[in-house]
């Protein structure tokens, strides 16, 4: 992984990890749970759903900060499995940190509560000729693309996430309640 240690923003959000420990050493745990958020899992979520797509490595490198501040929250040894420390704080993976993202980008988007240029690239399908078991449930059109970039657009990561959702969840009409049932789902 010595070639990820290159990357910008790992060695930016490490940094500030490094700055901030002996202060969040020093705090009660939900203290330091609210330094470490809103100095490293700000940093992570700036901008993430621009992420959707990008290469494992990257991935893994970001994943690899948010396990460091996990670790140092809890303080959790490098030896026990991280994924009962995200669950205990409450924290996605990085991956699905970027699809909550777009998803909830999607939900904004139905409901009418997202800038138009983004709203105007999702298309709901509703066909009036054909009434389906599917069409009391929300889905939208992914447009067909010729190259991985055009694959990695809101037009075409958006839908895609929201597709694959269950339909129980296209039927939440409270943004707090998708929220929190959408972060349920991706935790099981």
């Amino acid at each position: 992984m010595s070639e990820d240690n290159n990357n910008p923003v790992f060695k930016l959000v490490m940094d500030k990890l490094q700055q901030i420990t002996p202060t969040v050493q020093s705090l009660m745990p939900d203290r330091s749970k609210t330094l470490v958020q809103a100095f490293i899992s700000g940093r992570l979520d700036y901008c993430n759903s621009l992420l959707y797509g990008m290469t494992d490595s990257l991935f893994q490198c970001l994943q690899s900060v948010q396990n460091a501040a996990a670790r140092l929250i809890t303080r959790t040894g490098r030896s026990e499995h991280i994924t009962p420390v995200l669950r205990e704080l409450h924290w996605l993976p990085i991956r699905h940190r970027v699809d909550f993202k777009l998803a909830t980008f999607v939900y904004k988007t139905l409901h009418g509560r997202i800038p138009r240029y983004l709203s105007g690239d999702c298309q709901l399908i509703f066909d009036a000729s054909r009434q389906l078991r599917s069409s009391d449930t929300f889905t939208f059109a992914v447009p067909r693309t010729r190259t991985r970039l055009d694959d990695r657009s809101f037009a075409v990561a958006g839908p895609q996430i929201w597709n694959s959702l269950p339909a129980d969840l296209h039927l939440v009409d409270n943004y707090a309640r998708f929220r929190r049932l959408l972060k349920g789902h991706m935790f099981g």
